[in-house]
């Protein structure tokens, strides 16, 4: 089920009605309605996929307990490993399976070798990535110590299954969510409207920006006779749909969840406004960055040791965290990159120079970090089209024809590419950089909007619908989904 899908439109008000109007008087009964709303809202895509969910989440769940009950070092680090074992596990053979088959076979036949197999076809379970890590950071929390288990099983497969985040994040930590699921919650006006608009400004980014990008982006990256010109606006393109997408979920994801009075992580914060790829990757997929920092980078030495042990962490996260998004080689390649990005500022140790938003204390960035960001946004370009790409030899053909002479030519688009679609997804990629600019220092875009006049949020209320009835692109799936 699609956020920004007729289906989730009546599913919502449904939801947002019972959780409020009929079972508002007891906490246990709005978690429940949560467990089953959310249940019926992934296996919306495949029924098949609750089984999956619920072994998991019935994992986790006495792991948690059996932690809680020893004292015994070894007996912990057993329960510890189960969790993981389970967890990846799962995660390995749905995602990973045909992966390293594959490149096993082709190993062997590059030595002489011929082996026959065929791949299985197994159907990846929509947001699987997301909930195993978030189910995992909750054992290895448990058994730091850092976390109480909750006795409470219908609340613990609330904070698995949550539905505005399950399938694409953010990927919230059990100490974030479930002490919320754990508490009596009231509706909150301010909180709800708060959500309203994060919701709007996330359609508005999904629906406008990355599903119109779409469009030009998938005839540019299928064509093999682009001018450079033309390659130069497709992986621009997709620069913003990708961002316009994830970012877009996440905002919508965390507005709905504000509508049931629940706060979940901001997961984006203004990313193409980095001025280094350190500062890139505190402020793109938080969620997923905290993590990998917190369960494997700090396990490994994190920034202790040598200069020679914080490289190799760094490369390790970075490909890692490449492999996490997909089976494909193109996906390490893009983390081994941003990996390459990092490291001129870890070796100067530069990594941590950038933590304010650029022009913090003024409306307009000076020249220094205007050319700052354009920079950190071209390298993150180049990474981005290994991202896009189909294979390794595809990228590399792709950058090869961009950098050609033909990239200075002027980007005429014709063969089903139109010139007023480029202008019109120009014009609203503009809005965006605009808005969020101008609102960098707040959390998210909109954010004091319920602060202001009723009829000016009525206005704005009203203008985002025209806009969707007007501009919107062909529907496509979040991007994420495939992760």
């Amino acid at each position: 089920m699609l956020f920004n899908s007729f289906d989730f439109a009546i599913f919502l008000p449904i939801v947002f009605f019972l959780y409020w109007f009929i079972v508002n008087k007891n906490l246990k009964s709005q978690n429940l309605l949560i467990v089953v709303a959310s249940y019926f809202f992934y296996g919306w895509w495949d029924w098949r996929f609750l089984f999956l969910i619920f072994f998991s989440t019935t994992v986790d769940y006495s792991v948690g307990w059996g932690l809680r009950g020893t004292t015994k070092d070894l007996t912990k680090k057993i329960y510890l490993w189960i969790s993981i074992l389970v967890n990846l596990g799962l995660l390995g053979f749905f995602k990973y399976y045909n992966f390293f088959l594959d490149n096993f076979i082709s190993a062997f036949s590059f030595f002489g070798t011929a082996f026959h197999s065929d791949s299985l076809k197994i159907i990846l379970p929509v947001g699987i990535s997301f909930y195993t890590f978030q189910t995992m950071s909750y054992t290895i929390d448990i058994y730091r110590d850092k976390l109480e288990p909750t006795k409470d099983f219908i609340s613990f497969a609330a904070f698995v299954s949550f539905f505005p985040q399950l399938v694409a994040g953010p990927i919230e930590r059990a100490s974030n969510l479930l002490p919320q699921i754990l508490s009596k919650r009231k509706f909150d006006y301010e909180l709800a409207m708060q959500g309203v608009y994060q919701i709007l400004w996330g359609l508005f980014k999904k629906m406008i920006i990355a599903d119109n990008a779409a469009e030009l982006v998938n005839i540019i990256f299928a064509s093999d006779s682009y001018t450079g010109s033309r390659l130069a606006v497709g992986a621009v393109l997709f620069a913003f749909q990708i961002y316009g997408d994830f970012s877009g979920y996440s905002d919508i994801a965390i507005g709905v969840s504000k509508l049931f009075g629940i706060k979940l992580m901001t997961n984006f914060s203004y990313p193409y406004f980095s001025r280094d790829m350190a500062e890139f990757w505190r402020r793109w997929h938080i969620s997923l960055s905290t993590w990998f920092r917190d369960y494997l980078y700090i396990p490994l030495g994190g920034s202790h040791g040598g200069m020679a042990i914080k490289i190799r962490n760094t490369f390790i996260i970075f490909i890692v965290s490449g492999f996490w998004h997909g089976a494909n080689w193109t996906f390490i390649i893009w983390g081994f990159l941003n990996a390459l990005y990092f490291l001129p500022l870890l070796l100067f140790n530069k990594n941590r120079t950038n933590i304010l938003i650029a022009a913090s204390t003024s409306n307009f960035p000076s020249i220094k970090e205007v050319i700052q960001i354009i920079t950190t946004f071209f390298f993150t370009v180049i990474a981005w089209v290994f991202f896009r790409s189909p294979s390794v030899f595809y990228a590399f053909d792709y950058l090869s024809r961009m950098f050609s002479k033909s990239l200075f030519t002027i980007p005429k688009l014709e063969h089903g590419l139109q010139n007023t679609n480029l202008i019109l997804i120009v014009l609203f990629i503009g809005i965006l950089v605009l808005v969020e600019w101008f609102h960098r220092r707040n959390e998210f875009v909109f954010e004091k909007l319920h602060l202001t006049n009723m009829y000016f949020q009525l206005g704005i209320i009203i203008c985002f619908t025209a806009l969707f009835f007007l501009f919107t692109g062909n529907q496509q799936d979040f991007i994420y989904f495939q992760f």
